[in-house]
């Protein structure tokens, strides 16, 4: 029992991260980076600054920028540092993919266009200051702050149950 009251801190310590990184930045794709790289001590160097675009990959509808964020830790902790290594790149496609699945399961989608339809009932063209305001005022804060919540925590979950 003591376990599981350590792994829920643990989540509970991650959600209360990523909320208060997503209310910082508004970027779901360093937000859920961020946050799992302060609560599992992944040396993530630029990669931070390198997904400042990714969300909805350039605001295009693309890949969801938790899912961009989520991926990239996972990468770190299950990532192969050999090119040549094949059984490695294998292994690491497991938590990524156990990671596409059970955000699509809660989600609906790993596509952010699909995302926002879901959760607004439209898309939205985030390169167009009229339809940000739009989305904004429909509670995009609120909405895919909990996307992103949602996200991290199945990431978390994966990290948390590999082996020592």
């Amino acid at each position: 029992m003591s376990d599981q009251v350590s792994r829920e801190e643990i989540l509970s310590q991650l959600e209360e991260k990523v909320n208060n990184y997503f209310l910082q930045s508004f970027n779901c794709a360093q937000s859920s980076f961020a946050a799992l790289q302060d609560q599992f001590g992944l040396d993530g160097g630029p990669i931070l600054k390198a997904l400042t675009p990714f969300p909805g990959i350039a605001l295009q509808g693309e890949t969801c920028g938790v899912v961009s964020g989520s991926m990239m830790a996972l990468g770190l902790v299950f990532g192969r540092d050999r090119l040549d290594d094949l059984p490695g790149m294998r292994a690491a496609f497991v938590p990524g993919i156990t990671f596409c699945r059970r955000f699509t399961q809660e989600v609906g989608s790993t596509r952010c266009g699909d995302i926002l339809e879901t959760l607004f009932g439209k898309r939205f063209n985030l390169t167009d200051p009229a339809q940000v305001a739009e989305y904004s005022a429909a509670g995009a804060i609120e909405k895919c702050g909990a996307v992103t919540r949602k996200g991290v925590r199945i990431a978390a979950e994966i990290l948390l149950a590999r082996p020592v």
